[in-house]
């Protein structure tokens, strides 16, 4: 299933943005310069590196993300360090996760989740056109 960029960040904002940290007690971003949120203001290479990962392995995407993406940021570092994510304030970071599940959800892929030890539960759904 191909969908286009706008429609997979349009995705990931309703994810996203209502669980996000530095959203306002009204919903609203709350960061000083919100174009510059790390997950939308590299959306376009963002989605290229989870695309590109065909893997069970968070880390592989993690590893994706910081070639891909990391390497553009302004924030990060020439010796590939970050403070920003060091200091858990970069939404792409922190959210990873739930932007893969996001993403691979939209474009009909599977990540699955056992090898994180985690169980069926609210963030882990069961996809209807998968049961045999």
């Amino acid at each position: 299933m191909k969908r286009s960029l706008a429609e997979l960040e349009a995705l990931v904002r309703s994810r996203i943005c209502k669980v996000c940290t530095e959203r306002t007690v009204t919903g609203e971003c709350g960061l000083e310069e919100p174009d510059f949120c790390a997950l939308f203001y590299l959306f376009p290479q963002v989605a290229r590196a989870i695309d590109s990962v065909e893997s069970d392995d968070i880390n592989d995407y993690v590893a994706a993300i910081r070639r891909s993406v990391c390497t553009m940021c302004a924030e990060q570092a020439p010796d590939g360090s970050c403070e920003t994510r060091q200091q858990v304030r970069c939404a792409l970071d922190a959210y990873l996760l739930l932007v893969v599940d996001a993403i691979e959800e939209a474009t009909g892929k599977v990540f699955n989740r056992q090898s994180l030890g985690l169980t069926a539960g609210p963030t882990l759904r069961e996809r209807p056109e998968l049961r045999f």
